[in-house]
């Protein structure tokens, strides 16, 4: 996989100065629509909420602030996916929005609000 994932980070690099619709209104300032992680990590800074990508590359994971207790956001290819992590037991204590499952974890209500406002207009 990883054999895979360095030819095609090696050309989105060299396509990124390019700039396809970087600065217009329906580019997300430059963010792939497609990449999920991305256009919710985006919304999140947006609203000045620390978060980051977590884990090595291909981690679908969004951590919010940090520490242990830190609320994260596991990203999904459906819903249907992340539903059935719920049902197989792997969401115990989550949200599930769309293909997110949210684990609130030690996250103030305000911040688990605006984090699902992101999440929701995915």
């Amino acid at each position: 996989m990883r054999r895979l994932l360095l030819p095609a980070l090696a050309a989105a690099l060299l396509l990124a100065p390019a700039g396809c619709g970087i600065g217009s209104s329906d580019a997300g300032g430059g963010v792939d629509d497609s990449d999920k992680r991305a256009v919710a990590l985006a919304c999140l800074e947006e609203q000045s909420v620390d978060a980051s990508l977590q884990g090595d590359v291909g981690d679908q994971e969004i951590v919010i602030g940090d520490g242990a207790d830190a609320p994260r956001v596991r990203f999904f290819l459906t819903s249907g996916e992340s539903e059935a992590a719920q049902f197989e037991g792997h969401g115990e204590g989550a949200e599930q929005i769309g293909a997110t499952l949210l684990y609130a974890n030690g996250g103030s209500d305000k911040l688990l609000e605006t984090v699902e406002g992101c999440l929701d207009d995915l």
